[in-house]
């Protein structure tokens, strides 16, 4: 079904069709894990269909993988070459990890605060004499250049840093800081994926970004895209060796490993057929409707759910940020608020949120609201909030 994002918006029927999870529900909580569009499980569901009827490993299924890297790389303006078709995020970080050639009293940069994803692989690094140098922002998750600057040493090898940070939604100047960071010869890491989706990424700024398509993509949990900048794939070697990325002609192994090119050679076996399907299609979808409408939609409804969440005696974390460092994310509490009672008052009236605390015990409800959501999907919580009972 092609829509513009206009009949989304105005006609409710096509909404419904296209996001049945908005017939019964106002799902808020994209930061998370997002429902699929009907669109994605329909394929899915065909495609899954047609593996029991023949194979898993269809010629269809072969021609999706290579339309799964060139809709990828339109996302992330690359090459299909520089695209593995990896999940989750996880698996990206530690191929970055432990691929470069690390020596030790090389540093690595990174925020502790970060979601546990962004922050294990680095810190494993120090049993191999790797020094790794935290972050502390003023704010949660405002990573700004001159912080970063502050870090570098001559020892620095890569940044490693969050698009988008899951708690604040602090959205980072990827584009600034990659520009610094190459004029100095430091590689820079994304993780990506609380950002692919609701905005546009360019990779002339980063070396290496990792996301899994179950947020902001819409897609299936545990598909995924991994980027390494072509100029870099002899530099990160694949950690993670096999069938399908080493070559190995008539499925025999020989004497000399031969890597396959691109960005494959980090696809060390078997594919995951039916999330890079689900993600294929979702990805197609968010393309149609336009990556810069999405990215003012979303900021639109930030806007908007702010303004009445101010109306109702609630703070959130995003308060201070300039709207070009605003995302689809806003952490919220009010003072003297029973965090778990008005969650499950949420819950009971079909409303989906994320439950999220920061180092300090604070807690928060993390609203996520995707493009599809309306005016009125957030009229309906704010009123829900501001119930006295």
């Amino acid at each position: 079904m092609n829509c513009s994002l206009e009949d989304i918006l105005s006609k409710e029927n096509i909404r419904n069709a296209l996001f049945p999870v908005t017939r019964n529900r106002v799902f808020l909580a994209h930061a998370a894990v997002s429902p699929l569009p009907a669109p994605t499980a329909e394929k899915i569901s065909a495609a899954a269909f047609e593996a029991s009827d023949w194979s898993q490993e269809t010629e269809s299924f072969f021609q999706t993988i290579t339309e799964a890297r060139e809709t990828a790389a339109k996302l992330l303006m690359a090459k299909a070459s520089e695209i593995a078709l990896l999940g989750p995020t996880a698996l990206g970080l530690n191929l970055v990890a432990n691929g470069l050639p690390w020596k030790p009293g090389d540093e690595v940069v990174y925020y502790p605060d970060d979601y546990p994803t962004n922050v294990y692989p680095w810190k494993n690094l120090e049993k191999f004499g790797v020094k790794t140098v935290p972050l502390y922002p003023e704010e949660p998750g405002k990573i700004t250049l001159p912080l970063v600057l502050k870090a570098l040493s001559s020892k620095t090898k890569l940044v490693a840093l969050a698009s988008c940070h899951y708690l604040s939604g602090y959205l980072l100047d990827y584009q600034e800081m990659g520009e610094a960071l190459h004029k100095r010869g430091i590689l820079f890491s994304l993780d990506g994926i609380q950002s692919l989706g609701a905005s546009m990424m360019d990779s002339r700024y980063f070396d290496f970004l990792s996301a899994d398509s179950h947020k902001w993509l819409l897609g299936p949990l545990g598909a995924g895209i991994f980027y390494c900048k072509e100029s870099l794939q002899d530099y990160l070697s694949p950690t993670l060796l096999g069938a399908w990325n080493i070559k190995s002609p008539d499925f025999i192994a020989q004497e000399k490993i031969e890597m396959e090119r691109g960005a494959r050679r980090y696809e060390s076996g078997a594919l995951y057929a039916l999330g890079i399907v689900g993600m294929q299609t979702s990805m197609e979808l968010l393309l149609a409707i336009g990556i810069n409408k999405i990215r003012e939609r979303i900021l639109f409804l930030h806007q908007y759910l702010w303004e009445n969440l101010c109306r109702v005696g609630w703070k959130s974390l995003s308060e201070g940020f300039p709207l070009e460092r605003r995302s689809g994310i806003i952490s919220a509490f009010a003072p003297g608020v029973d965090p778990q009672g008005i969650l499950a008052r949420l819950k009971s009236q079909g409303v989906v949120v994320s439950f999220r605390m920061d180092r300090n015990k604070n807690w928060y409800l993390r609203f996520a609201p995707h493009f599809y959501n309306t005016e009125e999907d957030i009229d309906r919580v704010i009123e829900i909030l501001a119930y006295k009972e």
